[in-house]
């Protein structure tokens, strides 16, 4: 056997990822906040690109973004010299006047008060004569859900007060709205709000201490330890229920700003669905003119390949947001015309659909839609909703129900089910499962226990009233 070195020659095809790729498609999954985040860091980063919109306020003029023709060409170089002067030659105005005299006002909004700050601003309201800095160390100690997180004895070993001082301090925060804040466990949580309820039953506190065997639905147990019958035990339960195991969860958390902001909004205007991709936090990008002298040295300077460098960066990210605006076009446009009697009528008329299914009618791969999808909101007739609340699972697909039913609908079906039930005898999960089989939506016992624990209902056995 014979070893050597020789030259060869083939042809091979790859696929490179470069980076103007790359950030195009990080363009394309990201939300419109993320984006405009994004857009600024690239005015940064970049001194050729500027907002277009800045330029308006102060001039009264903007120079348009600069977009190729064909989306679809592999060419990115620009000549520039020719952009910079068919821009002196004819500019073209945007199609509002900005008055001088116009007052503006910028968006803002609100967060909700957490927990400590409605804590804290009740206690600085009322004339308590304790020590104050105790029960605000108190209200500092409380988990998002309202619990108390440490020991009192913890507590006077920190603040250097006897321990009365920490119990006194803890009556005061438990008596502030609302009600069950500064408990140590569920069971105080509970027994704190009971005078939200009005003449309760006076086996009510004891019954709160078997709350692990209302848990597990062992109300056989509870019944003979309170000596009561079923019956009362499960009225007690119902009581128990309209209390808030954590009262501290309607607040937000600290920075926290409760808002969505929907990258689609989808209205019906006289019959028709009407489309509109909301980008209009994103600055509106341009080309800086200031930099056009550069363009004229000799080819080969470093000053003018840096310029023709950044520019064409920034022909790249200015076509590859638009790129992204249409994407997200098409697919919401695919999903209204496929979802459209969703949008009219409901939840019952969701229709089983794939990312496959939006790709083929757009003509993309279905990589393309999930990255277009990922992290966004559509505003429609009917709510609010992550586009991937459209993309619904479907069953029954392939099998014996060809029509084809989302899990949402199923779930729908089957609560209404179990909401009708005689409570006194009420639908076992095989029950359940034949009973949505008539309605041509076939799954499988353990599917439907699945669902009902999915749905927060509970088992056949602690539905059953006595």
């Amino acid at each position: 056997m014979r070893l050597g070195y020789g030259l060869s020659l083939e042809q091979t095809q790859k696929l490179i990822m470069t980076p103007e790729l790359r950030q195009a498609i990080t363009i394309l999954q990201l939300s419109a906040l993320d984006l405009s985040t994004y857009v600024e860091e690239q005015l940064l980063e970049n001194p050729l690109l500027e907002n277009t919109e800045e330029s308006t306020d102060s001039k009264g003029e903007a120079e348009p973004p600069v977009v190729e023709e064909n989306p679809a060409d592999d060419k990115w170089e620009v000549d520039w010299q020719d952009y910079f002067h068919d821009q002196d030659e004819k500019r073209v105005r945007q199609e509002r006047v900005v008055a001088e005299d116009k007052q503006k006002f910028d968006p803002f909004t609100t967060a909700a008060p957490t927990l400590v700050e409605h804590l804290l601003e009740q206690l600085h309201v009322q004339k308590f004569e304790g020590s104050l800095d105790v029960a605000e160390y108190i209200v500092g100690n409380l988990s998002d859900n309202g619990y108390l997180t440490l020991s009192l004895e913890d507590i006077a070993r920190e603040m250097n007060v006897p321990l009365a001082k920490v119990e006194e301090a803890l009556a005061v925060v438990q008596n502030l709205d609302p009600l069950g804040v500064g408990a140590r466990n569920l069971e105080e949580c509970l027994l704190l709000q009971l005078t939200l309820l009005p003449d309760y039953p006076p086996e009510l506190p004891e019954f709160l201490g078997h709350l692990n065997d209302l848990a597990a639905g062992r109300l056989q147990r509870i019944a003979q330890t309170l000596k009561i019958s079923l019956s009362q035990v499960q009225e007690l339960a119902d009581l128990v229920r309209k209390l808030d195991p954590k009262p501290g969860r309607r607040f937000s958390g600290p920075g926290e700003v409760r808002y969505v902001v929907p990258d689609v909004v989808i209205e019906e205007i006289e019959g028709e669905f009407i489309i509109l991709v909301n980008d209009i936090t994103v600055p509106r990008l341009g080309i800086n003119k200031a930099y056009r002298d550069a363009l004229s040295q000799d080819e080969g300077t470093d000053t003018r390949k840096f310029v023709e460098q950044k520019l064409n960066a920034a022909a790249w990210l200015i076509r590859s947001i638009e790129q992204r605006r249409l994407t997200l076009y098409k697919v919401a446009d695919a999903i209204v015309k496929w979802q459209s009697e969703f949008l009219r009528k409901g939840i019952h008329y969701l229709r089983p659909l794939t990312l496959r299914d939006i790709a083929e009618e757009i003509g993309v791969h279905e990589s393309t839609v999930s990255r277009a999808t990922a992290h966004k909101y559509v505003q429609t007739p009917r709510g609010i909703y992550e586009f991937k609340f459209f993309f619904a699972n479907c069953m029954g697909r392939g099998s014996q129900n060809d029509s084809g039913v989302t899990t949402d609908v199923i779930k729908l079906v089957l609560r209404d089910i179990i909401a009708s039930e005689n409570p006194k005898n009420p639908y076992s999960d095989q029950k359940l499962a034949d009973l949505l089989k008539a309605k041509d939506m076939k799954i499988s016992r353990r599917t439907v226990a699945k669902y009902r624990d999915e749905l927060g209902i509970a088992s056949t056995s602690v539905r059953k009233r006595y």
